[in-house]
């Protein structure tokens, strides 16, 4: 039957009319129902032909669906009757060797997928991550748990690579689903970062109207409650052969009313590749297909490809070639709420699938299998393989049997609902008994109103919310987060030691000293003596690095710094590397130390498309502090100068002069001599900014800020510039060809006229009288204010008439014209409070009494008349006389 059409309704090979009667019988009811012939009987005739294929086939193919207890516990059943030599599972195949590292970690994991730089991809789609969390009630995990540990057992992975993923797949980052919850989630549902998720047996109807006619006959508000409810309860407990036939019959669905074959094209793409690595790996291995076992989502083992079988007369698939991307394996830590959001599946659905596997196996009295080594590994018991069973219709039975009529387990009920109150009532909430006996009774009635006699796990959350919550959420967890804690809780995996990658081993190593135990999830405190304790040191310098490098809230220093030239007495400081794991493996994907990854970072940082002067300033700066600079600090210094020079516009000036004399102060007091790179810079900067000043003070775009540090960084290094050979008056000539019209920059253009010596002080106080003397200028006085303020940058000694100006101004304006320019001058000395502040105070303490009589009797002294001049003797005498007596002569001949 492989190869050929999925519609002929001929019987498979292996059992000729096992699905004859179920087939007639469906289709007659179509009809009936649809009034003649038409899609639906196609379509589900067509659905019993995928059944009957995929059971005849040789290769026993096993369907699952992604975290779902029913295929977890059907595996752990079939694994011990077939016990297969072989197991070929829907992974992506370059991921084989991460799965002997599972035995070292605490499940939930995921496999991690890494690629930071790419060849054969956009080069904006980098970073490119692909991560397939792995639980321990999933089919997946019970399938590589035996493999792993028992002898002479395959595990090979036949699903497309994780390059061929964004080969085939490009948009797929963008494509996320939307999750069912309504709550927000939390810290831990970003476990997983932006990384592509891969799941294996993804059911979901791709039909909108589907799910939603699904949803309101099912009285269920999500599909994962749906799910839970008609799907995994019943198959639960059947037997292998029904729980096989009703998951193909579920993918086939799914499949058939996918609407215009969207996304089809990659799912057969991925099944053309699985089949023809199955069937190259039985040709060289040798081994028997009666031996093996394909496991697959439950929506490929319904698959209609050319390819499907080992009989298909369909030429091999054409795998396309990888790309010389260099990808990077690891596993990082996963929880049940990442997995949710990555999937988008309820919230709480996961927890609820790990409880219901928990209560599941007890019943069963079935033992999983667990990787040795794990927490909580046992050895499982040994059974003789059972024979294979012919192929028999169990479709016919489960699909015409009535619904299990289960009573409701009061016992079970009864603890939830005491829990949930205790639970409640530790975070805030005023419950009591009379709560606990609401959440009972409603849990009932809401199952009965829903068409169900047993109260499922979603319906007692309902009735919590509606009994405990009422309108306010008082403590730190809403009800539906408690429900969640009490019926498994967000588990969240870990990475063991041994599986880290080498950089991470290596922090926890150096790390050790703090006697810490850094793997837990908690926030702990570390507090380093640094003089009573030398040895710390070396810890200190690897926290300032992972503060650098890992999330705020991984390396939080509570007291000291870390700033060039100052050194840290005693240290205190929040950790949560364990909290921050995922991070922390990241970064072992970039380098083997931290050291080697901030080396890169810094060198990525100035080397990028929109690096600007103040970030290679920075990245000196960090490279100073952090690795002690040399021959990397040398080699950012001189891109600063690069980039400095290449730049066409002044914005991040103001960083650049604040870096700038930071660095400066730092070599001069370290060093005999400066750095090369630090010559050129100033001699560059020099020139650079002397030739954009007179844009600069006529751009309207460029604010008074960066104007006020372009002066500053020429009238502050000008010594040191003119002292490596530049000319004072390439400067003066900039500023004699600025012609500003904004106020502001007016009054800049003033100060710096002043500070070159061609206005005085006496002109310049003149030219403020006579702007507040004018009327027509007084409404836009404040604006020159705000130019004298950012003048203190450039012109320190500018301070005494800054003083005065705004004095004078805050006397003379009216209210109308001072009152709206007062928020101006406050942000603009909050924003510059490092630099302009302090000029200012210091300079108004020196000019205003300090005391309080002082005030009364104070004559500010820009306003005291100087003292008359004595006035001149009067001439006398004869020659006095005769000038007075005949005027009119002297002044005609004056």
């Amino acid at each position: 039957m492989s190869g050929r059409d999925d519609r002929d309704g001929a019987p498979g090979p292996g059992g000729p009319g096992t699905f004859d009667a179920l087939r007639e019988q469906l289709t007659t009811a179509a009809e009936a129902f649809a009034g003649g012939p038409g899609a639906v009987p196609e379509i589900l005739s067509g659905m019993v032909d995928d059944v009957d294929r995929a059971l005849s086939e040789r290769l026993e193919i096993f369907p699952v669906c992604h975290h779902s207890p029913a295929s977890a516990l059907a595996m752990a059943r079939r694994l011990r009757d077939k016990q297969p030599k072989v197991i070929y599972l829907e992974l992506c195949e370059d991921l084989r060797p991460l799965l002997d590292e599972l035995r070292n970690c605490r499940l939930p994991v995921a496999l991690q997928a890494f690629a930071s730089e790419i060849d054969g991809f956009p080069p904006e789609a980098a970073p490119l991550s692909v991560v397939a969390p792995i639980t321990e009630a999933s089919a997946e995990y019970q399938a590589i748990a035996y493999a792993l540990d028992t002898p002479d057992v395959e595990l090979v992975l036949v699903d497309r690579s994780t390059d061929h993923v964004f080969q085939w797949e490009p948009d797929t980052p963008a494509e996320t689903a939307a999750p069912d919850a309504e709550a927000e989630p939390e810290d831990e549902a970003a476990l997983h970062g932006d990384a592509v998720g891969l799941e294996i047996g993804d059911l979901r109807p791709g039909f909108a109207e589907l799910e939603e006619h699904l949803l309101h006959h099912g009285r269920v508000r999500h599909w994962s409650e749906w799910w839970d409810q008609y799907v995994e309860q019943p198959l639960i407990g059947a037997d292998y052969a029904t729980y096989r036939q009703v998951m193909v019959l579920i993918g086939s669905l799914f499949r058939r009313l996918r609407p215009g074959r969207r996304g089809l094209a990659a799912d057969e793409d991925r099944e053309r590749y699985m089949w023809t690595r199955m069937r190259e790996h039985l040709a060289s291995s040798g081994a028997d297909p009666a031996d093996c076992l394909y496991v697959c989502g439950a929506f490929h083992a319904a698959s209609t490809v050319e390819q499907f079988g080992l009989d298909a007369d369909a030429p091999p698939f054409e795998i396309s070639p990888r790309t010389a991307t260099r990808w990077l394996y690891g596993l990082i830590p996963s929880s049940h709420a990442a997995i949710e959001a990555q999937f988008g599946l309820a919230s709480g659905s996961v927890s609820i699938a790990a409880a219901t596997w928990a209560k599941a196996r007890r019943h069963a009295r079935v033992t999983p299998y667990r990787l040795k080594g794990q927490r909580g590994g046992h050895e499982p018991a040994k059974h003789a393989p059972a024979p294979p069973e012919p192929v028999a219709d169990r479709l016919s039975g489960f699909l015409a049997a009535p619904p299990s009529l289960d009573g409701i387990d009061e016992e079970e009920l009864v603890g939830w609902c005491t829990d949930i109150v205790r639970l409640a009532r530790r975070n805030g909430y005023l419950a009591g008994t009379a709560d606990a006996i609401a959440v009972f009774e409603t849990s009932v009635l809401l199952a009965g109103l829903r068409g169900r006699r047993r109260p499922t796990p979603y319906d007692f959350q309902d009735a919590a919310i509606t009994c405990i919550e009422k309108d306010v959420v008082p403590g730190r967890r809403d009800v539906r987060r408690l429900c969640e804690i009490l019926l498994g809780g967000d588990r969240v995996g870990q990475v063991g030691y041994d599986a880290l990658p080498p950089l991470a081993r290596d922090v926890l190593d150096r790390l050790a000293p703090l006697g810490l135990d850094l793997e837990k999830r908690t926030i702990q405190r570390a507090l380093l003596d640094l003089d009573a304790r030398p040895e710390l040191a070396p810890c200190s310098q690897l926290l300032w690095i992972l503060r650098h490098l890992l999330p705020d809230d991984a390396v939080r220093p509570i007291m000291g710094s870390r700033r060039l030239g100052e050194r840290s007495i005693q240290e205190s400081w929040d950790l949560a590397i364990g909290r921050n794991q995922r991070s922390l493996i990241e970064l072992g994907y970039e380098g083997v130390s931290v050291e080697q990854v901030l080396e890169q970072r810094l060198r990525r940082a100035v080397q990028a498309e929109r690096a600007t002067a103040s970030i290679a300033l920075d990245a000196v700066e960090q490279s100073l502090l952090h690795l002690g600079g040399g021959r990397l600090t040398d080699e950012l210094g001189a891109r600063a100068v690069e980039l400095l020079s290449a730049e066409r516009t002044v914005d991040d000036a103001p960083e650049v002069l604040r870096r700038m004399r930071r660095l400066l102060g730092h070599y001069r007091a370290t060093r005999p001599a400066l750095p090369r790179w630090c010559e050129a810079f100033v001699t560059t900067g020099y020139a650079h900014y002397c030739t954009l000043l007179p844009i600069a003070f006529t751009d309207e775009d460029t604010g008074v800020r960066q104007v006020a540090a372009m002066l500053g960084f020429l009238f502050g290094m000008e010594s040191l510039a003119l002292s490596f050979g530049c000319d004072h008056a390439q400067l003066e000539l900039a500023v004699r060809q600025s012609h500003p019209e904004a106020p502001a920059k007016v009054a800049l253009l003033w100060a710096a006229s002043s500070q070159l010596g061609l206005l005085s002080q006496a002109e310049l106080r003149s030219r403020c009288d006579g702007l507040l003397a004018n009327p027509l200028i007084v409404p836009t006085f404040p604006h020159y204010i705000s130019g004298f303020v950012q003048a203190l940058e450039p012109v320190p000694a500018l301070a005494p008439l800054v003083v005065e100006v705004i004095s004078k101004s805050f006397a003379r304006l009216p209210d109308t014209v001072l009152l709206p320019w007062l928020p101006t001058l406050i942000t603009t000395l909050r924003d510059n409070a490092g630099e302009l502040v302090p000029v200012l105070v210091r300079e108004a303490g020196r000019t205003f009494p300090g005391t309080l009589p002082g005030v009364d009797t104070w004559v500010p002294p820009w306003s005291a008349r100087p003292a008359e001049a004595p006035a001149d003797p009067t001439p006398s005498g004869p020659v006095a006389d005769l000038l007075a007596a005949h005027s009119a002569a002297y002044e005609a001949v004056a």
